[in-house]
């Protein structure tokens, strides 16, 4: 693998979010040629699916529309398409982002897609984008009540949207909340296709448990801006959906949960000892030390998943963590990358050409990418909240119910740092009632994974392995119901 090593610093969860966005196309004399439907395959230590969409305007010029499949956007629309001869290039501004390529034949562009880093990407023309096989993703009729419903925060300043699925029969009964992973996610947690919410919704609801999920802030039905936000902004709305759950006369009220999903399983802490009436919370791969601590564990086990060699492996935590700190020191973007460059530029001169090669440091430009791309993403509000975040605060504090999950197989959010690290906090709290569980060949999402790499979410059918919702379940029974 081409390793892109500032990629490694991605989002917690958020799988590299390389949403595209496109709109205003203008073309030459190959403009025939370039109408219908392209897709190609993004490398960027995942594989994502993109597709670009082409038609006339009915003005004599031409519209795009893109889809990312794998991240569920669609229908987005581009901003300049311009076809000179066989050359076509598609800039995307907002996202700093760009695609160019040459038309090849009728029904290939060889091109590459630019964002931080350059990328290879062979579009092909299609009639119909490939569908991936998720057979465990619900379909109706559900053999439980499924109702779709908006509601507000207590100042009425945002609006949600979600799913209740409700047992048939006579309630009330035990409910939960399900917290997604971090970045802007649909209420089903859709991730390369993999409904992962909806599965664990369906579970859940037929063992008798009232599931609520819901939009992220800025996605789908629900209000407001993501990109502004924080985990504690993530921790309120939370809370709001809470206060619906209370306002449903089907809820046994001294029986509401929490269940959070990685990032969603470091909020739902954050929520329960914010709040007398949680009973319970599971945490799914959710965080037990420091995030700068496991951030820097994260990085070394992706590219080691990779093939990054056991010299280069070594490099990758020191430097991350020096970075990091040095810029968090500053919130001034121009100091933050002064201090940057002269942190990677001392070390890059003490390493051979070999390490730097293999960690796409070999030239000044690439070091520079690595650099700008660490200052933007580590600048934002979400990121200076959440890398600074130790979750032993709140897990310490906590007063219900807790069953904490992690595959063996999680390169994400390692077990073997962070299962010991919620015990250890568990033993301190007013918790009576805890199980931790180490998952043996489940990943991050809970699949049973062969590779178990990040691209490897999208080439499995399987969503989450039912040994998997099977130990929820059976811990909710058990304790719960």
């Amino acid at each position: 693998m081409n390793h892109k090593f500032y990629k490694m610093i991605a989002r917690f969860f958020n799988l590299l979010a390389v949403v595209i966005s496109c709109g205003f196309s203008s073309f030459a004399q190959s403009g025939n040629k370039l109408i219908g439907t392209w897709q190609g395959t993004l490398n960027v230590g995942i594989e994502l699916r993109i597709v670009f969409h082409i038609a006339e305007d009915g003005k004599g010029g031409f519209t795009s529309t893109a889809d990312s499949p794998d991240q569920s956007a669609y229908g987005l629309k581009c901003e300049s398409t311009i076809i000179k001869d066989n050359d076509v290039t598609i800039e995307m501004t907002s996202l700093n982002a760009s695609f160019t390529g040459k038309l090849i034949n009728d029904s290939t562009i060889d091109g590459s897609f630019t964002q931080g880093g350059e990328f290879p990407l062979l579009l092909k023309k299609t009639e119909k984008v490939t569908e991936k096989k998720r057979p465990q993703t619900p379909k109706p009729p559900f053999a439980y009540k499924s109702e779709d419903v908006e509601y507000n925060n207590a100042d009425n300043s945002l609006a949600y949207g979600a799913t209740i699925t409700i047992p048939e029969g006579k309630g009330p009964f035990p409910a939960a909340v399900l917290i997604t992973g971090s970045g802007p996610q649909d209420r089903d947690e859709t991730i390369m296709e993999h409904k992962i919410f909806a599965v664990i919704a369906d579970h859940l609801t037929k063992k008798g448990f009232i599931i609520l999920r819901v939009d992220d802030r800025g996605v789908g039905k629900s209000t407001g801006q993501f990109s502004i936000s924080t985990s504690e902004d993530f921790a309120k709305d939370v809370s709001s959906s809470v206060d619906y759950l209370l306002s449903r006369p089907e809820v046994d009220k001294k029986k509401i949960g929490l269940i959070g999903h990685s990032e969603g399983g470091m909020i739902a802490p954050m929520v329960a000892t914010q709040r007398k009436d949680i009973n319970f919370i599971v945490l799914l791969a959710g965080p037990g030390v420091k995030i700068i601590d496991l951030m820097a564990e994260q990085n070394e086990a992706i590219a080691k998943s990779g093939g990054v060699s056991e010299e280069a492996l070594k490099e990758i935590k020191p430097l991350f963590k020096k970075v990091v700190t040095a810029i968090m020191e500053t919130t001034d973007s121009s100091t933050a990358i002064t201090n940057v460059t002269t942190i990677t530029e001392t070390w890059a001169a003490a390493k051979s050409s070999e390490i730097l090669k293999e960690l796409n440091f070999e030239t000044a430009k690439q070091r520079k990418d690595y650099i700008i791309e660490m200052v933007k993403e580590f600048q934002s509000p979400w990121f200076r909240y959440f890398i600074s975040f130790n979750p032993a605060q709140y897990i310490e504090k906590l007063h219900c119910k807790v069953l904490a999950l992690n595959g063996d197989k999680d390169i994400q959010v390692i077990s073997r740092q962070n299962l010991p690290g919620i015990e250890t906090s568990l033993k301190k709290s007013r918790s009576k009632v805890y199980e931790v569980k180490e998952l043996q060949g489940l990943n991050h999402l809970f699949q049973t994974c062969k590779k178990c790499t990040l691209n490897e979410y999208g080439e499995l059918e399987e969503t989450i392995s039912p040994a998997a919702l099977q130990v929820i379940s059976d811990w909710l029974i058990k304790n719960i119901q």
